[in-house]
């Protein structure tokens, strides 16, 4: 059984960070590129960071400079340092397979002070 989840999420104020984490089982993750998408009350989905088996990243223009992934393949994790948060960075942050086949429920981060 596949199973993704998400931790770490929380209120921290802005220009402030937080790390987000998701624990993996049931996948072959040393052979799954990853992903983090997040969703903002009222607005469509939003594909944040990717990193890919051997450790390549992608980011979103947005989060670009602030945001960092990385993977941990002893423990099956990967890792979202948010660093320089602002509210508009305020959403439910998803783990999921890069394929987009399997999903975390999801951890709200809220940026506000």
């Amino acid at each position: 059984q596949v199973q993704l989840v998400e931790s770490g999420g929380g209120l921290v104020q802005p220009g402030g960070s937080l790390r987000v984490s998701c624990a993996t089982s049931g996948i072959d993750f040393r052979r799954t590129d990853m992903a983090w998408s997040r969703q903002a009350p009222g607005k469509e989905r939003e594909l944040v960071a990717t990193i890919g088996r051997y450790g390549s990243t992608t980011y979103a223009d947005s989060v670009k400079g602030r945001f960092s992934l990385s993977r941990d393949t002893a423990k099956n994790t990967v890792n979202l340092q948010m660093n320089s948060l602002k509210a508009e960075d305020t959403a439910v942050y998803y783990c999921h397979t890069a394929g987009g086949n399997y999903w975390g429920k999801g951890t709200l981060v809220t940026v506000s002070s």
